[in-house]
């Protein structure tokens, strides 16, 4: 499959890092372009993009996808553009709607099963927040509905402030 190269302008942008499942990642996929939203894809991806489980869980949205791939998070923050990172792990100590969300941020979300580096999480700690959950439930949301909620709270923060989102 060949990548889109498409100027990064998504309202938000979605980042996964190290993807594993490819249904999360169609689902994501599905939310982005539900919201105007750009997808950046870091690896090693746990699939590939011609994965029929990523397709079905994008439906035929998938080929609408402002989609954008890094060999790594290196190459990510080289080439992604200008804009915030907001990373979000349970290991946050701030809570998501916390985090004062604004046009062309970068929303930073780890693997389904290993999350984010430590490495990230130390260098970037005052920009990582978690979603709540109650104590001894689950360890974690699963990766689609963590961005979902993540997402969603960005619009409304961005609607909020008045930006037109051409939203219906």
């Amino acid at each position: 499959m060949s990548i889109r190269k498409r100027s990064v302008g998504g309202i938000l942008n979605i980042v996964l890092y190290e993807p594993e499942i490819p249904q999360n990642t169609g689902v994501v996929g599905r939310l982005c372009v539900a919201t105007g939203c750009a997808l950046h894809l870091i690896e090693p991806l746990g699939f590939r993009l011609s994965d029929r489980g990523l397709r079905r869980a994008g439906l035929d949205y998938w080929a609408k996808v402002d989609l954008h791939r890094y060999v790594n998070f290196d190459d990510f923050l080289e080439r992604a553009g200008p804009g915030r990172l907001l990373l979000f792990s349970t290991g946050g100590h701030r809570v998501y709607w916390e985090a004062e969300i604004v046009p062309g941020d970068y929303l930073v979300f780890g693997s389904e099963t290993r999350g984010l580096p430590d490495e990230l999480k130390r260098h970037y700690c005052e920009r990582l927040f978690r979603i709540p959950m109650v104590p001894g439930g689950v360890r974690s949301l699963n990766l689609a509905t963590a961005v979902g909620v993540v997402l969603y709270e960005g619009l409304r923060q961005l609607r909020a402030a008045g930006m037109e989102l051409g939203l219906k």
